[in-house]
């Protein structure tokens, strides 16, 4: 799954989508390679619907530098009880 699917519903220009892209291939990079539970198989799904919804948010607000998009998309995935991602019933750890 990449970020194309929930770019939809959103109007960006060429150039943008592959900013957009881009940093969301980053970030989902840095989860795998941080080693995270949140890229494990049970998680990844919502991990990485969690990191494309926070990159377009902060897209659509202006953001356009890619380190910012990547940076602030990291910085608002939540974790859940036991250091995983989401699952059914959860409640994030505030």
């Amino acid at each position: 799954m990449s970020i194309i699917s929930f770019l939809s519903k959103s109007s960006f220009d060429p150039e943008i989508t592959d900013i957009l892209a881009a940093a969301f291939d980053t970030a989902w990079e840095r989860i795998k390679l941080s080693g995270s539970p949140l890229a494990e198989d049970e998680a990844s799904g919502a991990t990485r619907e969690a990191l494309a919804r926070n990159i377009i948010a902060m897209a659509k607000t202006g953001v356009r530098d890619q380190n910012r998009l990547v940076e602030g998309a990291l910085a608002n995935i939540v974790l859940y009880p036991g250091g995983r991602g989401p699952a059914a019933g959860d409640t994030p750890i505030p």
